[in-house]
């Protein structure tokens, strides 16, 4: 497969965005939750003021992976109060790493992992944390390979359904215990 290219997403791309983000997470999640819940998520989760407020966040960064100018994948990262939960200055949340069905076990994630470890080295945050949905075995075996540990459970709603995400956390400092 040829290289994929990793940029920061901006203002500009907001419909780019809103496209890969709502097909993504579609693609990912669709088969084990209702077609409301699916629906109400999407318009609310991705709509286009949400995305611009987020996008405008100085503490939120987005990457979209492009393979021959084509969006395949993309990366949403928080630091400090605009994490989603823990809040921590020391921390960078991983809030979304999704990419499109066709290219998954491709490298496609790893490469968008590999800016997640960029910009924590950049900012020199402690560690790294996500939420991980607890039916998402693939997502869970890719964290826990490149050195995530679980450490807390959080509820994830997804329309009317509260589920159950998986909190993970990798240290990057040789002091800070998890």
């Amino acid at each position: 497969m040829k290289s994929i290219k990793i940029e920061k997403v901006g203002i500009s791309d907001i419909e780019l965005l809103q496209k890969i983000g709502r097909q993504t997470f579609y693609e990912t999640f669709s088969s084990g939750n209702t077609e409301e819940n699916m629906i109400k998520y999407l318009d609310e989760g991705f709509a286009k003021e949400k995305l611009i407020k987020e996008l405008s966040d100085a503490n939120s960064e987005f990457y979209f992976a492009l393979l021959d100018d084509e969006v395949i994948g993309y990366l949403k990262l928080n630091f400090g109060q605009s994490q989603t939960e823990l809040k921590d200055n020391k921390a960078l949340e991983i809030e979304r790493i999704y990419v499109l069905q066709a290219y998954h076990g491709k490298k496609v994630g790893q490469v968008l992992y590999d800016m997640v470890m960029q910009v924590a080295q950049r900012e020199n945050v402690h560690y790294v944390w996500l939420g991980v949905w607890e039916e998402n075995p693939r997502a869970i075996r890719f964290y826990q390979k490149n050195g995530f540990v679980a450490f807390d459970r959080h509820i994830f709603r997804l329309g009317d359904d509260e589920q159950i995400d998986i909190m993970m956390k990798k240290s990057l400092k040789s002091d800070i215990t998890i």
